[in-house]
């Protein structure tokens, strides 16, 4: 993607202009998952601030480079190569830990549950321990999926439960985020870690992995090659979607002004969509059509059973966050931001 871009950098430029972020001047913050959708542009927004400093992790430093090359020389980035599954080196400090590493997507779901389920935990864990050590806080991004299936109309709150189901691998993902939660709570309790939670929604933008299965990016995808849009179901489900810059924006709200063990819904009324009405407006933003095709088996592993998932925002809003982007306009700068 063209990080140039005018509409990517107004996205950086609103990222920034969230209030208290002169706080974070000279803190260290430690991001895992550097590489994803999420970390990608709070690390750009972060660099672009200019006197924050960044420790990046992640796998691979050639994904790294490619994504985040523009910051290697930058004094106030470092990049560790690093499985998150394995304990943190003894000489990392950080003033904040944002665990964000973990798969993501549904065919990573089928076909690495049990890798899944231990990026996530794992991860969680050795975040937890270095929070411990050095006096850092942990803001954790959980994911919509800790509340299952809404039950009729519901919307969830942060104290909601829906129906949810553990017979199948696909519960890889859910399971484990609600257990790293419940660590986070636990070593607040016993401990004294300081603990905030983000919990994040279906996620879309211009910082998509172009390998990323999720129905979304994959229309996204189609959009920006101008290709005919592929809806694998009848596209009935309702979702919370959010626009990857209020994402970003929610995540920082919360590590600013959330309370400690609390957890907080990152969401927008302003992107609550149809999946099918998600594809129609990446279709007409190509000028294409939308059509339909049957899963494959493996695909098909990796999906949701989720028909609804709509996450409540009053409490995030209650220290400040304020969704800006509307669901057209995200679609349409993110298609026009991966075209260039």
């Amino acid at each position: 993607m063209n990080k140039q871009h005018p509409l990517y950098k107004e996205d950086i430029t609103r990222i920034l202009s969230i209030e208290g972020m002169n706080t974070l001047s000279g803190k260290t913050i430690l991001i895992t998952g550097a590489t994803g959708m999420v970390g990608t542009m709070l690390i750009d927004a972060l660099m672009a601030k200019g006197d924050v400093n960044v420790i990046a992790v992640g796998r691979s430093r050639e994904k790294a480079s490619a994504r985040l090359g523009m910051h290697f020389d930058n004094k106030h980035f470092s990049f560790l190569e690093q499985d998150v599954c394995q304990p943190f080196p003894a000489d990392i400090h950080a003033d904040y830990i944002i665990p964000m590493a973990s798969n993501t997507h549904p065919l990573a779901y089928s076909q690495y549950p049990i890798e899944t389920m231990m990026i996530n935990l794992k991860g969680a864990e050795h975040a937890l321990n270095l929070a411990e050590k050095t006096g850092a806080t942990v803001v954790y991004t959980s994911t919509n999926e800790v509340y299952g299936n809404a039950i009729d109309d519901q919307s969830f709150t942060e104290g909601s439960n829906g129906l949810l189901n553990l017979s199948n691998a696909r519960a890889c993902y859910n399971e484990s985020k609600r257990s790293s939660e419940a660590l986070c709570q636990s070593y607040a309790a016993e401990r004294g870690v300081k603990v905030k939670i983000a919990r994040l929604c279906r996620i879309f933008g211009p910082t998509m992995l172009m390998e990323d299965s999720k129905a979304s990016s994959q229309f996204i995808r189609k959009a920006v090659d101008g290709e005919d849009i592929v809806l694998k179901s009848a596209g009935n489900q309702y979702f919370s979607y959010t626009y990857v810059a209020d994402a970003v924006m929610g995540l920082l709200t919360v590590l600013l002004r959330g309370e400690d063990a609390v957890a907080y819904n990152v969401s927008s009324e302003k992107t609550n969509i149809c999946l099918k009405d998600f594809a129609h407006i990446c279709a007409e933003c190509c000028r294409r059509k939308v059509v339909f095709d049957l899963p494959s088996e493996t695909e098909s592993k990796g999906y949701s059973v989720a028909t609804r998932s709509i996450l409540a925002n009053e409490r995030i809003k209650g220290i400040g966050f304020t969704p800006y982007y509307d669901i057209h306009d995200a679609i349409s700068r993110t298609i026009e931001i991966l075209k260039t």
